[in-house]
C-alpha cells in the first residue's frame, strides 16, 4: 500500500504521520508512559538514552527520542535550534526514509514524527516499524557471527545506497541490522541526498572500518581483518556499487 504523508498541527508543534499505518496518531504516541500503562512498552538499549519499543496499533514499533552527543549535550540536552518544520530533525529522517523506501531500499518503515516548539529552540521525536528477529552487526561481531561471507553482504547493502546518493552520518556496526534474509541501515539522523563523489563513500566506509576495529574485528590482527573481512566487503561493495578500478581497495 502507498504511504500517505498527513500533517497534523498543534498549538505546540506538528505530527507528520503515514495515514495507511493508522489516522489516529497523536502526541500519546511519543509518550512512554502512555504505552507503559497498557502494558505496551518494551525498552532496549541503543542510541543516546536508549529507546523504546512500543505496541501500537500500526504493530510493533520503535519510539526515538532526539538527543545530542558529544560535549554540546551538556548544554543542549535534547534541544535543537528551530530552523523550519522541514529542517526538524524528525520530519527530515522520516522524508529521507519515505522516499527511500518508495526506491525499495531496506530500511525500517516510518510511521511518525513529531517536533514541539520550545521559543527558539524544538525537541523532536521519530517512530519507525520495528525489524523483528534482528541483530546489529555489532552483536553479530560479538557473538562471533561476523565472517567473510557476512563482511561481503554488509559491503553490497552499503552499496545500494551509496549507489544513489545516499550519505549515512553514522555508518557504524550498531547501525547495521542482520535478519535471516536480509540486511538493513537504521538510524539516518542528518543523512542527506548527494552528489555522486568517491570522497565521501569512501569517508563513511572508513567510518565502518573504525566502528568494526573499535568493537573487536581485528582482535586477531589488523592483518587478519584485512583479508579476512575487510577485503571481501570492499570487493562486494565495488562489485555492486559498479566500479572495475579497485579503487577503495
Amino acid at each position: 500500500m502507498m504511504m500517505q504523508e498527513q500533517v497534523r498541527e498543534g498549538t505546540a508543534g506538528a505530527i507528520l504521520f503515514d495515514a495507511t499505518a493508522s489516522s489516529q496518531v497523536n502526541d500519546d504516541w511519543f509518550a512512554p508512559d502512555y504505552w507503559c500503562g497498557r502494558g505496551a512498552l518494551r525498552t532496549q538499549s541503543g542510541g543516546r538514552g536508549g529507546v523504546a519499543v512500543i505496541d501500537t496499533p500500526a504493530g510493533d514499533c520503535v519510539l526515538r527520542h532526539y538527543r545530542r552527543g558529544g560535549l554540546v549535550a551538556k548544554w543542549m540536552g535534547d534541544r535543537y535550534l528551530w530552523m523550519g518544520a522541514e529542517r526538524s530533525r524528525g520530519f527530515a529522517e522520516f522524508r529521507l526514509m519515505a522516499d527511500m523506501i518508495r526506491q525499495g531500499l531496506p530500511v525500517p518503515g516510518v510511521v511518525a514524527a513529531r517536533y514541539r516548539r520550545h521559543g527558539l529552540f524544538y525537541t523532536a521525536d521519530l517512530i519507525t516499524r520495528r525489524i523483528p528477529d534482528a541483530s546489529t552487526l555489532a552483536e553479530c561481531l560479538a557473538a562471533g557471527k561476523f565472517d567473510g561471507e557476512l563482511a561481503e553482504l554488509v559491503g553490497a547493502l552499503v552499496a545500494r545506497f551509496h549507489r544513489v546518493g545516499i550519505w549515512h552520518a553514522d555508518l557504524n556496526a550498531h547501525n547495521i541490522l542482520v535478519t535471516a534474509t536480509e540486511l538493513y541501515l537504521i538510524d539516518f539522523d542528518r543523512g542527506e541526498r548527494r552528489r555522486p563523489a568517491e570522497s565521501w563513500r569512501l569517508a563513511n566506509l572508513q567510518r565502518l572500518r573504525r566502528s568494526l576495529i573499535k568493537l573487536g574485528a581485528a582482535a586477531q590482527g589488523e592483518t587478519a581483518f584485512e583479508q579476512q573481512l575487510w577485503k571481501p566487503l570492499l570487493y562486494r561493495y565495488e562489485l555492486s556499487f559498479g566500479t572495475s578500478d579497485g579503487g577503495l581497495l
